[in-house]
């Protein structure tokens, strides 16, 4: 069954704020105070007002410094660990993404834009996570760029095979590290055919590493982004880099990307495959799936 997005909000701060964490509840995430109100659907809110929402709400309620629906305050030990995790483990792992993007767009000059995506920007990041990786592309270079996030991925996974790893990152040469969450050709983004709230969240956690004119093009192309998260307008990059020189494209022709789209879609089988006995892995991995259509690569037909 496919996910239900969220439509464009313009009522209460209480109505917002409860949309807003279940949103957040979808994607397995509970925030602070603090933080939701940087999130909040229909724009930025103090925390002072965020807390206010709550008290006036009968459905929401401050738990561990988290807010969450009431109903789910008994369950919100795995949210809290994420969160005190992503203090501790963040950090080392935003470096080592940012050096990573700079070597994957010296190497693939048809990537025009990189934002870091997942848990690590939405703040439930632990190392036994993977780094998502959102990319906006020149048209007909998206297998492409699958097969080249992949393969420096892997040798980039090999680096760090001590990782810490669950039944979605452990692959049986080296752990799952850097992988590809959404991939859009430029003629994909002009305009986006989805516009909702959920794929308005999606471009304002992620982190831009580069191509930030790119990443601003998308909020540009797609105004309706901004009636769900006005915040993209002026969303910062604090993690935005510039690559060393970037190989020639000549070495890139795009007759390439079929030859990629077969050996990507046996990849992408492959790992399936070796998920088989894994049903709370193949369940995230359809869940993160259903949350990208009509994005992603592979669909069976």
């Amino acid at each position: 069954m496919g996910l239900s997005f969220a439509p464009a909000r313009a009522g209460s701060i209480t109505e917002r704020v409860r949309d807003t964490v279940a949103l957040l509840r979808r994607r397995g995430y509970g925030v602070s105070p603090s933080r939701l109100g940087e999130l909040c659907l229909g724009g930025r809110v103090s925390e002072e007002k965020i807390r206010w929402a709550v008290a006036a709400s009968t459905d929401l309620v401050i738990s561990d410094g988290l807010v969450v629906d009431r109903e789910e305050r008994r369950h919100t030990g795995p949210m809290l660990d994420r969160a005190r995790a992503h203090g501790v483990e963040s950090g080392a792992y935003l470096a080592m993404s940012v050096g990573f993007v700079r070597r994957l767009v010296a190497f693939a000059p048809f990537i025009r834009g990189v934002a870091i995506a997942g848990s690590l920007a939405s703040g439930g990041f632990r190392a036994s996570d993977d780094v998502d990786l959102n990319l906006l592309v020149d048209d007909g270079y998206r297998h492409l760029t699958y097969v080249a996030v992949n393969a420096l991925g892997l040798a980039h996974a090999m680096r760090h095979r001590d990782k810490p790893v669950d039944d979605l990152t452990r692959r049986p040469i080296a752990p799952r590290l850097m992988t590809a969450n959404l991939i859009l050709e430029r003629s994909q983004w002009r305009p986006l055919v989805r516009q909702d709230a959920d794929m308005a969240f999606e471009l304002l956690v992620a982190e831009p590493v580069f191509g930030l004119d790119a990443i601003r093009e998308v909020v540009e192309e797609n105004p309706a982004l901004l009636e769900h998260f006005p915040q993209l307008a002026d969303r910062p990059a604090d993690l935005l880099t510039h690559p060393p020189k970037r190989i020639s494209r000549v070495f890139f022709p795009r007759w390439m990307d079929r030859p990629s789209r077969a050996l990507g879609r046996a990849a992408w089988g492959y790992m399936q495959w070796t998920r088989r006995h894994r049903p709370e892995a193949l369940a995230r991995v359809a869940f993160v799936r259903s949350t990208m259509r009509p994005y992603t690569l592979f669909e069976k037909t």
